[in-house]
């Protein structure tokens, strides 16, 4: 297997812990920060009876069972062999071959020549079977994805590789969480749809081509398969007034997009062209949501909708219709939650869109 393809292949996330998110449950801080629309007083967020048309879909990272038997391993040297390559040294000394190659400064294609000595990163290492997504691995040590995404330098297309092995926090690391630690372990926000829900691939797979439609739903089994780059403009989702800004918000709470005044039932357009990474509503304080990856790590997301017209792994074009905005999740009136991110960073979509909404 050629070394390239060995780490190459397994996506992965920037480096940095991700922006506390717009809409996170107060506990261990409400994070909501959407002007108009605060918390209740007993500061519990309000969740609307989502509509059958936004029900949650069988999710994708739960295709497969995840079982907790990360090995243990210590800091050592190695000296590469005639043949070997970084996977290679991996599978026999236990440590994930990218984490060797960030221990080593080895820059892509990742190449070693034989004599060179290696550090070898010690650690709790998860390896990654067919079908398991970062999510589910999370969920099975206790901790958060977002964490074990940092720790590995998770990048676009944030797809796990079969035979890939995770670095996970110490068992010492997470036996210290506190409560709240361990219940955000469990929670879901919008980065951790969009970098960990995907099911992990053979190495040397390439995922399934996008469908047109939404009658022939991607299986939860298969990884979304995202432009390679994005075509370079936004255009707004919707026309409406600026209810809700983009940043700090007080409190802190936080707003990592904007909030679109709509009309119940108002078309929602997708920004740009696409594939749909995810359609749903598992975080609740959204309601209804839509994902959006359009290549080179931009992806954006539309929260609140009343109904959802497409479907995972459907391809879309800027302009399509992809929704009717509502007031589902944690507001009381139609809007649209917007947000556009770079890789995992939430960017302010006023930035990037036209001065114009028309």
């Amino acid at each position: 297997m050629a070394v390239a393809a060995c780490v190459g292949l397994a996506g992965c996330i920037p480096h940095g812990s991700p922006p506390s998110g717009y809409g996170q449950p107060p506990s261990p801080a409400p994070s909501y920060g959407t002007t108009g629309t605060p918390y209740p007083a007993d500061n519990v967020i309000r969740t609307t009876d989502i509509p059958s048309s936004v029900k949650q879909p069988t999710p994708s990272w739960v295709a497969r069972p995840v079982e907790a038997d990360a090995v243990t391993i210590a800091d050592s040297t190695y000296v590469v062999k005639d043949g070997e390559t970084i996977r290679s040294i991996g599978n026999k000394t236990g440590a994930g071959s990218e984490a060797i190659a960030r221990a080593n400064n080895i820059p892509a294609p990742f190449m070693v020549r034989t004599g060179q000595r290696l550090k070898i990163p010690g650690g709790r290492y998860h390896l990654v079977r067919s079908g398991q997504s970062g999510i589910a691995i999370a969920r099975a040590y206790g901790v958060s994805w977002s964490t074990i995404a940092d720790l590995n330098d998770i990048q676009p297309p944030y797809v796990l590789r079969n035979g890939q092995r995770l670095l996970l926090p110490s068992a010492q690391a997470a036996a210290q969480m506190s409560p709240e630690e361990r219940a955000q372990a469990f929670s879901l926000d919008i980065d951790d749809l969009a970098t960990g829900s995907e099911p992990a691939l053979a190495s040397n797979a390439a995922p399934k081509p996008p469908t047109a439609t939404p009658k022939k739903p991607l299986p939860k089994d298969e990884p979304v398969a995202e432009p390679s780059n994005f075509a370079g403009r936004f255009q707004w989702p919707l026309s409406g007034a600026i209810i809700g800004k983009f940043g700090p918000a007080g409190d802190g709470r936080r707003n990592d997009g904007i909030n679109i005044a709509a009309e119940r039932g108002e078309e929602i357009h997708a920004a740009a062209d696409g594939v749909v990474a995810y359609a749903g509503s598992a975080i609740a304080v959204y309601g209804g949501l839509i994902l959006i990856k359009h290549g080179d790590g931009w992806i954006t997301a539309y929260g609140h909708a009343e109904q959802i017209l497409v479907t995972r792994g459907q391809t879309v074009h800027r302009g399509d219709v992809i929704a009717r905005a509502g007031a589902t999740g944690s507001v009381n009136k139609p809007q649209l939650h917007f947000e556009i991110r770079n890789k995992r960073t939430p960017v302010d979509p006023l930035r990037y869109l036209p001065p114009s909404q028309n």
